[in-house]
C-alpha cells in the first residue's frame, strides 16, 4: 500500500514540477508575497503629515508645537493662517492631523487654568487615525507632565479635544465595509473569468468552440460578460448590506459608485481573461488568480495606508486598479464625492482596463491556434 502511495506521490510531484508555469508559481509566489507583506503590510505610522493652526503667539504654544516638530513620528507639512484652509487639506488627504491652538492658550496656562488643544483627524481610515491620536496624546501628556513639574500641582495644563472628520466615532466598519466591496468584486470576477477558458480546455470543449461561426472577439466578449454581471450583482448586494445592515452612510450618489464599479470591472475582467488565456488547466487558473489577488489587495490601501509604504512600493501601486477603486468607493460612501473623481481615479482605471482587455485579446487570439 505504502509503495503505491509513494509512487502516486512521486508521479503527482513530477507532474507539478515539469510545468514551467507551475514551477514559477510555486517558487516565485511565496517570495513575492513575502516581500509585499514585509514592506507594505504595516500598521505603524512612521511619518504623520500634520498642519499647525497656531492662533496663540505665546511661549507655551510655541513649546507644544516644537514638541510635535521634534517628534520622529510627525512631519509638519503646512502652516495654516485661516480656518478656511483646514477643510481642503484634510479632504485632499494632504494631512492626517491638524493641530489647532486657540488665541488664549498661553495666557490660560499662565493663569493656572486648563487650556484646550484641538486635534482634527482624518477619520476615513479609523485605524490610522486612532494610532495618530495615541501619538498626539503621548506628546500632550509629556507636555503636561513638564508643566506640572515646573509650576507645581493643579489641573492638567492642556486638555486635548479631538474631532474626527468623515467618521466622527472612528468606527472601523465605516472604513472596512466599503473596502470589502472592492475586495469581493475582485475575487469573484477574477475567479469567474480566470477559469472560463481553462475549464473549456480541460474539459475538451474548447476545440468545439473554435469550429463554431463565432469569431475570436465574440468568444472573448462572451467570456467577459459573465464576469461583468457577477461583479455588478456582487457590488449591488454588498452596498445594500453595508447601508441597511451595517449602517454605513452613503453620502454620495449611486451613479458615481456604479460608474466607478463598471470601470473597475474592465480591469478585473481583463486580468482574469489574461490569466485564463495563459492557463491550460483550472488549477493553473486558480494559482494565477491567487498570484494576482494577494498583492492587489495588499497594495490597494484596503487595510494599511499606502503612504506608510516605501517609495518604490508606492510607485508600484499606481499599476493596481484596486488602489483607485478603493478611493472611489470610500470617497462616495464617507465623503460624498462625485465628479471630482473622474480625472484622478476614473481615467486611470479606464486606461488600465482597456490595456488589460487588449492584452487579453492578443493572448486569446495567439493561443487559439
Amino acid at each position: 500500500m505504502w509503495r503505491r502511495i509513494l509512487t502516486l506521490f512521486a508521479k503527482e510531484l513530477l507532474t507539478l514540477l515539469k510545468d514551467p508555469k507551475s514551477r514559477f508559481v510555486i517558487v516565485a509566489t511565496p517570495v513575492i508575497q513575502l516581500a509585499i507583506f514585509g514592506y507594505a503590510a504595516s500598521f505603524d505610522l512612521t511619518s504623520v503629515p500634520f498642519a499647525v493652526y497656531n492662533e496663540d503667539r505665546g511661549e507655551a504654544g510655541r513649546e507644544l508645537v516644537a514638541r510635535f516638530e521634534g517628534s520622529p513620528r510627525f512631519e509638519r507639512t503646512h502652516t495654516i493662517r485661516h480656518t478656511d484652509e483646514i477643510a481642503p487639506l484634510v479632504e485632499a488627504g494632504e494631512v492626517l492631523l491638524v493641530l489647532r491652538l486657540p488665541p488664549d492658550f498661553s495666557s490660560d496656562l499662565a493663569r493656572g487654568e486648563t487650556a484646550p488643544v484641538q486635534a482634527i483627524l482624518d477619520g476615513r481610515n479609523s485605524n490610522t487615525a486612532l494610532i495618530a491620536l495615541n501619538y498626539v496624546r503621548d506628546i500632550v501628556n509629556a507636555f503636561n507632565a513638564q508643566r506640572l513639574e515646573r509650576h507645581g500641582t493643579g489641573p492638567p495644563p492642556a486638555e486635548l479635544v479631538t474631532r474626527a472628520w468623515f467618521n466622527p466615532n472612528l468606527e472601523s466598519r465605516w472604513f472596512f465595509v466599503p473596502g470589502i466591496i472592492g475586495l469581493l468584486i475582485t475575487v469573484t470576477t477574477i475567479l469567474v473569468t480566470a477559469l472560463s477558458v481553462a475549464r473549456e480546455r480541460e474539459e475538451g470543449t474548447f476545440d468545439q468552440l473554435l469550429v463554431t461561426p463565432l469569431r475570436p472577439v465574440e468568444i472573448l466578449i462572451g467570456k467577459a460578460l459573465p464576469g461583468f454581471l457577477v461583479g455588478l450583482l456582487a457590488a449591488t448586494v454588498i452596498a445594500a448590506i453595508a447601508v441597511l445592515w451595517f449602517q454605513v452612510p452613503l453620502q454620495g450618489s449611486l451613479a458615481t459608485l456604479y460608474a466607478g464599479t463598471l470601470l473597475y470591472l474592465l480591469s478585473t475582467v481583463g486580468v482574469g481573461l489574461m490569466i485564463s488565456s495563459l492557463a491550460v488547466t483550472q488549477q493553473q487558473g486558480l494559482l494565477g488568480a491567487f498570484l494576482f489577488l494577494v498583492p492587489s489587495v495588499i497594495l490597494s490601501g484596503f487595510a494599511t495606508p499606502i503612504a506608510n509604504m516605501p517609495g518604490w512600493v508606492q510607485a508600484i501601486t499606481y499599476l493596481n486598479p484596486l488602489r483607485y477603486f478603493m478611493v472611489v468607493v470610500r470617497g462616495v460612501f464617507l465623503e460624498g464625492r462625485g465628479l471630482d473623481l473622474v480625472l484622478t481615479q476614473f481615467l486611470p482605471m479606464a486606461a488600465i482596463g482597456l490595456l488589460s482587455l487588449s492584452v487579453a485579446g492578443w493572448l486569446f487570439r495567439r493561443r487559439m491556434y
